[in-house]
Order: C-alpha cells, then sequence, then structure tokens
C-alpha cells in the first residue's frame, strides 16, 4: 500500500490527501519561495499530481501566478502556502511540509538555490 500524507492550511479550512511515494523532498531559497513563505527557505515534498487531491476547502484554494513558469497555491482565508506547481511540468506538485499533519519526517534530499540562504540561517 502507498504512503499516505495528509495536510491542512492554518484555518482548517482547507485539507489534502497525497499519496506516495515522495519523489523527493526540498527546502528551496529561492527569493520568490522566502517572500512567499517569510521565511528563509519554503520546504517541500514533490507528489504526482494525479495522486494529490483536496478533500476540503477546493474552493478557498487560490494559485498566484509567481512567474510564467510557478504557480502558488494558498488558502485565500488564512493564507497558507500549500503548492507550488510548474506549468511545465504538470504531472507533479510540491506540497508546503509545514502543512502536513502529522508532520512530514522524511529527509530533505534537495537544497535549491542555497547561494540564497540568509546568513541568518544557523549552519551556514
Amino acid at each position: 500500500m502507498a504512503e499516505q500524507y495528509t495536510g491542512a492550511c492554518l484555518c482548517g479550512g482547507v485539507a489534502y490527501v497525497a499519496h506516495g511515494p515522495v519523489h523527493h523532498s526540498s527546502h528551496c531559497y529561492c527569493s520568490m519561495c522566502q517572500k512567499q513563505h517569510g521565511a528563509a527557505a519554503g520546504s517541500y515534498a514533490n507528489f504526482s499530481a494525479d495522486k494529490f487531491r483536496y478533500v476540503r476547502g477546493a474552493e478557498l484554494v487560490q494559485e498566484y501566478a509567481s512567474s510564467g513558469e510557478g504557480r502558488r497555491g494558498f488558502c485565500r482565508v488564512c493564507g497558507s502556502s500549500l503548492t507550488w506547481r510548474s506549468v511545465t511540468t504538470p504531472d507533479n506538485i510540491a506540497v508546503t511540509l509545514g502543512t502536513m499533519d502529522p508532520p512530514y519526517d522524511g529527509a530533505v534530499q534537495r537544497e535549491l538555490y542555497p547561494e540564497n540562504k540568509p546568513g541568518w540561517v544557523p549552519g551556514k
């Protein structure tokens, strides 16, 4: 049986389920992820898009076209960052690790744009 991952936004209006395996997980230090998350990085688990679905509140999910390639999904009520997807690879979806319940306990395999890691991050 495939692994199952569940999660929700801060207000609980949006909930999702994703069936594994996780293709890879990552911390992305690009400036867009930093601004979207208000943190050093956006942290994601990547799944096959056909293995992800909203089980509650899909109508509350808004997408923002942050670039010509990227679409960022968030709850329009509480603002929680939920997903990132590329228009050039629609078969994949990146789900934010911080919204998973129970918390994601897998290893993070990739650091994207590590040259943008802020100086205030421990271990830089």
